[in-house]
């Protein structure tokens, strides 16, 4: 037997929530792990503390899976906790590298969950070694607790304000002391990290929906370049350098975060429907039916139908009752791992010209035997507009994507994808549709893999391996 992954779409990698003031705190931020499971799926964890002691638990697996025992829960006293969803990159699997991380400092013992990738913890990590700093696990997460580590600083904020001077690439971070909770985002604000509250407890997650799941009140979002401190003498805040025009991540919007959070200034699901109307008008068809590839891309097929007038209906049926991966019994149906998956209504699509919408196209395998069963369903054209540009270029802050050359748009015209496809056209959105529905875009948000426009230039490109995984976090 072999395992096969189920879908053919860049992952996020990490959800992060902090949660202080509260009796039960680790409970709360199981609740809003729930809410967060989307941004990962291989490992969960949450560290407490009362005030004396910080307490762990982790492991692989769903949140359900790694919290399915209420007596977890007893151990894990006190009012302060961060939470972690972990997705990782080939090879840096496992519970070594499950988080938070723990470690015991000169103050005391300290927790950290990072959502996000470091483009320079390579070296830095080089560095540390040298100077005889040993290291536990593969993640660049762990370079942050040496840097914080070898800080001559006295007060934590100045400490992490160094040890973010040194280090370059995306961090959204939750920070546990023994008596404080510390919310830190970088300078470009790549991913996502909102401030929120319920009565006296204060929360920090990822997405707002956490916030929904919990009854909390959303605040506002932590700054780019911001350090959040909780403590018991309430909720302070310092900035650090460098000071840069904010880059946020647009696949954000596209892909990653729930609809029905509220992201960058926005909710997620008007702007997918934005991106959806500016494709309708781009890239027309004359069909009889619009529908999604679910789930993702379901609010991107109603803006598609509603702009372009096409009837919406639900062509294809999710399997929800399966992981990320699932274990392929020995036969020669290569598309069985997308049945597993999807089935088409024949009812819907026989004898009808459809539209097919999907958020976005990277190595196209998947999509092409997708195609495969929907030609097979009776469909007389097939038409695949998607709702986003090509993606050409790899990731370097926080998305697994495969290497450029694993990337269909990178060495092929869209005619080449089509053909690929087997479909009758194939349609994108434009990066400048794209843009010009997010307001105030202009040079706010990052599109590198579309354009190869890159913030921050990585400093180096590694290949993948087990040995020495791409450390993201």
């Amino acid at each position: 037997m072999n395992i096969e992954l189920l879908d053919d779409k860049p992952h996020e990698n990490c959800a992060v929530i902090g949660v202080y003031n509260h009796q039960d705190a680790a409970r709360i931020a199981y609740q809003g792990l729930f809410a967060l499971q989307h941004r990962g799926q291989e490992s969960s964890g949450i560290v407490s503390s009362d005030g004396h002691f910080l307490y762990k638990h982790l492991g692989i697996g769903l949140v359900s899976d790694v919290f399915s025992n209420v007596e977890i829960f007893k151990r894990l006293k006190g009012h302060l906790a961060i939470g972690h969803n972990r997705y990782s990159t080939t090879g840096a699997s496992g519970v070594t590298n499950a988080q938070p991380l723990v470690v015991n400092s000169k103050d005391g013992p300290l927790a950290i969950a990072h959502n996000g990738n470091l483009i320079n913890s390579y070296q830095i990590r080089q560095e540390l070694e040298a100077a005889g700093a040993l290291f536990q696990t593969t993640t660049d997460t762990e370079v942050i607790l040496h840097l914080l580590a070898h800080s001559k600083a006295t007060h934590i904020i100045d400490r992490l304000k160094q040890s973010f001077e040194k280090v370059k690439g995306a961090f959204s971070l939750v920070i546990a002391t023994r008596h404080k909770l510390i919310a830190v985002r970088d300078p470009y604000g790549f991913r996502p990290l909102a401030f929120g509250r319920r009565g006296d407890t204060w929360l920090v997650a990822s997405e707002t929906c956490a916030f929904d799941l919990i009854g909390a009140e959303f605040i506002r979002e932590i700054n780019p370049g911001e350090i959040l401190l909780i403590d018991e003498s309430g909720v302070s805040s310092a900035s650090f350098e460098p000071r840069v025009t904010p880059r946020k991540c647009i696949f954000e919007f596209i892909y990653f975060s729930r609809p029905d959070s509220y992201i960058f200034g926005h909710m997620v699901d008007k702007i997918r429907r934005k991106f959806s109307r500016r494709l309708a008008l781009e890239q027309p068809v004359d069909a009889d039916i619009v529908f999604a590839v679910p789930d993702s891309s379901n609010t991107a097929a109603l803006g598609y139908a509603n702009t372009s007038g096409i009837r919406f209906e639900i062509g294809l049926i999710r399997n929800h009752y399966i992981g990320r991966t699932f274990i392929l019994p020995e036969q020669s149906e290569r598309d069985f791992r997308v049945r597993v998956k999807f089935n088409p209504v024949q009812g819907v699509i026989q004898d009808r010209r459809v539209v097919m919408v999907e958020d976005s196209i990277v190595r196209g395998t998947t999509l092409k035997q997708l195609t495969k069963l929907i030609r097979r369903a009776g469909a007389r054209e097939i038409h695949v507009r998607v709702s986003s540009p090509p993606i050409r270029y790899p990731c370097y802050y926080g998305m697994d994507f495969p290497t450029q050359q694993e990337l269909i748009a990178y060495n092929h015209t869209v005619e080449d994808v089509r053909k690929f496809l087997e479909v009758d056209s194939l349609g994108y959105l434009s990066l400048e549709g794209l843009l010009a529905s997010v307001p105030d875009s202009e040079k706010s948000f990052c599109c590198a893999c579309f354009d190869g426009d890159y913030p921050i230039p990585p400093e180096r490109v590694r290949e993948k391996s087990k040995l020495m995984p791409n450390f993201i976090a």
